[in-house]
Parts: C-alpha cells; structure tokens; sequence
C-alpha cells in the first residue's frame, strides 16, 4: 500500500528536497503540498493523505496550530513535526496538538523514511535521547508535581502498568524497557497497549506528555 504524503513548509527548496527523496520510494508517494498552515487545512479538505510532514515555523498559521486543527478532525492523516534544535519548544507544543512524532530537518533520508512507516503504521516516533533532552529542558514549565497525580485514569493502573509508563516517558523503547524489568518485549507490548487504553490515549507520546502534566514523571527523567 503507497503511502500518501503531504509536505508543510513555507520554503520550496526543503519542500523539493523532500519530494525528490519520496518520490524514490516504491512505497511513497507525495499527494500535497502547502506553503503555510492555512493552505494545508484547504489542501486536505480535498486530498486524502496518510502523513503530514509539518513545518512549524510558517506564515498566516503555525505547524503548532495547524497540527492542532488537523488532529481535531475525525479521522485525521498522522503528523510529524519536522523541527530544528533551537526550536524544541515548538516540537513539544506539536506533540501536546496531536502531532506522532517529530524529527529534526536535517535528519539522514533513511530515518526520515523509516519514521514516515513507523508514524503510518501506528507508531510514534520521538528518538530517546530527544525526548529526554526535550523534556528535562521544558519539564519546568509543566505543573509542579504534588502528591499524587490528578489524572484518575492513572489509579486504574496496576504497578507494574505506571513502572511501564514511567519508563515509556524517559524516552526507553520496548526491547530497553524489557531488559530493564526482566519481561518479554511482548508482554511489555501488551502493558502499553492497557496504559493506552486505560488513559485514553492515542499513542507512546501522549503518554510522554501525560506523565511529565502530572508530575508521575519529572524533571531528570526520575519517577
């Protein structure tokens, strides 16, 4: 199945850098294109597409904003924020709108083929050592923890279920946090199947963003 992709950037030449890398693959294809986050919204109202690859930095509307509104329709395509290092706070922003994931622009072509694939089959795609640098830096700014956390979905997990959680939100990936609590990568698969569900949560980066708001993770990356 081809893989339907829109770029979001207010400058052509990234665009058709992009453009000339997908159009390489046998299972990509780009259907859209847009200069800004208003003409994005217009593009998809009449383009089916599967993965927006979202610019932040654009006229008229943000990628931010634009994530945010695209992510509130129903069945929405998936979002990955394409971000600079100096821009971490946006790429923060985007993943609290909706966004599955973020890379950085001049990230080789072959991870930015396999985090589109990983984004459309389901996955989010948010490296470790990004996330932990992202989130020490702007874990400040969320709310204080203070006694238990205010989710009450987060009192229906068992405890092996928040160690899952904890260890999902300091960036570990399924095999790591398999060898940290001596589990199969499938069992481990399993209990963050139960924490998306019992939270209500659509993927590994609400989770992430969840479990800084509330204080069950902190500053450090410390539970």
């Amino acid at each position: 199945m081809t893989i339907r992709v829109m770029l979001v950037d207010d400058q052509m030449l990234l665009r058709t850098g992009f453009r000339m890398v997908l159009a390489a693959q046998p299972d990509m294809e780009v259907v859209a294109e847009a200069g800004d986050g208003v003409e994005a919204l217009q593009v998809l109202r009449g383009t089916p597409v599967d993965v927006v690859l979202m610019d932040v930095r654009m006229p008229k509307l943000d990628g931010v904003e634009a994530t945010r509104r695209i992510c509130s329709e129903p069945d929405p395509p998936k979002v990955l924020i394409l971000t600079t290092f100096d821009l971490d706070e946006y790429a923060f922003s985007g993943l609290k709108a909706g966004a599955s994931g973020f890379m950085l622009k001049d990230v080789p072509p072959g991870e930015l083929l396999t985090a589109i694939r990983a984004v459309h089959s389901g996955d989010a795609v948010v490296a470790p050592s990004t996330t932990r640098r992202l989130l020490d830096r702007f874990a400040p700014m969320l709310p204080a923890a203070g006694g238990e956390p205010r989710h009450k979905g987060l009192e229906r997990l068992t405890d092996r279920e928040r160690e899952v959680m904890v260890l999902v939100a300091q960036g570990l990936s399924n095999g790591e946090i398999a060898a940290r609590l001596v589990l199969s990568e499938a069992t481990v698969k399993t209990h963050v199947g139960r924490i998306l569900t019992k939270l209500s949560l659509r993927d590994r980066v609400q989770v992430v963003v969840l479990a800084y708001e509330t204080g069950l993770v902190r500053a450090g990356g410390h539970g």
